[in-house]
């Protein structure tokens, strides 16, 4: 016998509508520093330390 599915949830009785909440504000949470570090960095910068670091190793 199939089970009914209710239509806000999966067959594993998963609620999609509370997945898609939790998804959403941890995209928020995240956003507060995911961005922040990575626009403060010099990619140039520190492109040129590590290639100086590598070759005092050598």
């Amino acid at each position: 016998m199939a089970k009914k599915q209710q239509p806000n949830q999966t067959s594993a009785g998963t609620n999609v509508q509370k997945v898609r909440q939790q998804n959403q504000q941890a995209q928020q949470g995240q956003g507060q520093f995911g961005t922040e570090f990575g626009s403060e960095t010099d990619a140039q910068s520190v492109r040129q330390k590590n290639q100086k670091s590598q070759q005092n190793k050598k």
